[in-house]
C-alpha cells in the first residue's frame, strides 16, 4: 500500500512512533457472486483491496475510489461489514501503525478486473470455495460479507 502524502508529513515529524490511521477494506462481489482481490506488489500476499482514506474523505467513498485506483473496476457499496481494529504493524523502515478498518460489502457495476497501479502484481475475481490462500482477517471479513447478519463489532471493552 503506498503512503499518501499527509502521512508523509506527519511522519516528518512524528518519527516512527505508532500512528492510529483509519482504514477500509472492500468485499466486492460480481454478478456471479465471485470476489475481486488483489496479489498485493508489497509482500505478494493475496487481498481484499483496502487503503487509507485521504483526509475528510468518507469510508465508503475511499472504497469506491481504492477498488477502481487498484483493480479498474467500478463498485458501488452496498452495507458496512464489519468495524475492527487491528494489530499493531511495523513495517521494515521501522515505521509503527494500527489501522481501525471498516469492510465493506459492494457490488461490481461495471470495468474490467486489471492492474490499474503499482499497488498489485495481478488482480482477478475468485469463486469464494476456491480462494486463494488468504489471511485471517480476510477469509472472517468475506464470511461476515457473505452472511446477512448486522455490522459485526468486537463488543468487549
Amino acid at each position: 500500500m503506498a503512503t499518501p502524502d499527509f502521512i508523509r508529513t506527519v511522519r516528518a515529524s512524528a518519527g516512527h512512533q505508532l500512528l492510529w490511521l483509519p482504514g477500509v477494506s472492500a468485499v466486492v462481489f460480481d454478478d456471479d457472486g465471485r470476489v475481486l482481490l488483489g496479489q498485493r506488489s508489497d509482500n505478494h500476499d493475496w487481498a481484499l483491496i483496502s487503503g487509507i482514506p485521504d483526509p475528510g474523505e468518507q469510508p465508503a467513498a475511499c472504497a469506491v475510489r481504492e477498488v477502481y485506483e487498484e483493480t479498474a473496476v467500478r463498485c458501488v457499496v452496498e452495507r458496512v461489514v464489519l468495524v475492527q481494529a487491528g494489530k499493531q504493524v511495523t513495517f521494515d523502515n521501522g515505521d509503527i501503525c494500527q489501522f481501525m478498518d471498516t469492510t465493506f460489502r459492494c457490488r461490481a457495476v461495471g470495468g474490467e478486473a486489471r492492474v490499474n497501479d503499482d499497488e498489485s502484481l495481478e488482480v482477478g475475481w475468485f469463486d469464494v470455495d476456491a480462494l486463494p490462500e488468504l489471511r485471517d482477517t480476510a477469509l472472517f471479513r468475506i464470511k461476515q460479507a457473505l452472511s446477512d447478519g448486522p455490522t459485526w463489532f468486537d463488543p468487549t471493552t
